[in-house]
């Protein structure tokens, strides 16, 4: 079991002026890096406290990596509006400037769980040492443009499930055979949804991240 880290509730402000709920989990130790964790569609009841999104936010810290999470524009008590996956960009920017403030030496990642991945996949900022894209929709309604991700050659891990709704895990490897830098992950035994799952996601991302860190 994750052993509890302590939690910080802070508000994210936008270029654009809305302002954002989050949390911050630091590690107990030396930090080492620090990552921005996305939530899934606010049209469809995602928000930060989402299950995979906590398993992320849980496990990211017993690594060493500060963990920030936060709501949408829309979504909670955060202001704004619904911005189809384009302004949402612009709140992933606002807590990458948190994460840059408070450490502004160290490796900064960029996460996200179905809508959330699409959001931060779309995101190319010098910063950003990696991404992880926890069951992106890479395909459909909710595909943003990542052509820019796609060409960049930072590490990626995309952590597809098997029996994805949206993007199976064999589609996800279509979609990325020609993305560089780009590990694709199967998530056995799973859909979009990820029911029993979440566990063992956070820990590969966890694991990938860790050997990253680790180079």
């Amino acid at each position: 079991m994750l052993r509890a880290v302590p939690v910080t509730s802070l508000t994210l402000t936008t270029t654009d002026g809305c302002s954002l709920d989050a949390d911050l989990a630091c590690p107990d130790e030396a930090v080492r890096a620090a990552a921005v964790v996305c939530h899934p569609h606010p049209l469809y009841g995602g928000n930060r406290r989402n299950p995979v999104v906590d398993a992320l936010f849980r496990a990211l810290p017993a690594i060493g990596v500060a963990a920030l999470r936060f709501d949408f524009r829309g979504v909670g008590r955060s202001t704004g509006g619904h911005g189809r996956g384009v302004d949402e960009a612009l709140d992933v920017n606002a807590a990458l400037n948190e994460l840059a403030t408070r450490w502004p030496s160290l490796p900064l990642l960029a996460t996200g769980y179905s809508f959330g991945s699409m959001v931060v996949l779309s995101v190319v900022d010098a910063r950003l040492a990696a991404w992880v894209a926890v069951a992106p929709p890479l395909r459909g309604s909710m595909a943003v443009d990542t052509s820019g991700v796609a060409a960049d050659d930072r590490p990626k891990l995309v952590l597809a499930a098997q029996h994805d709704q949206y993007t199976t895990a064999a589609a996800a490897r279509e979609v990325c055979a020609s993305w560089t830098a780009t590990n694709v992950v199967e998530v056995p035994n799973a859909d979009h949804f990820l029911a029993e799952r979440t566990a063992w996601v956070a820990e590969q991302a966890s694991a990938w991240v860790e050997d990253l860190l680790n180079r």
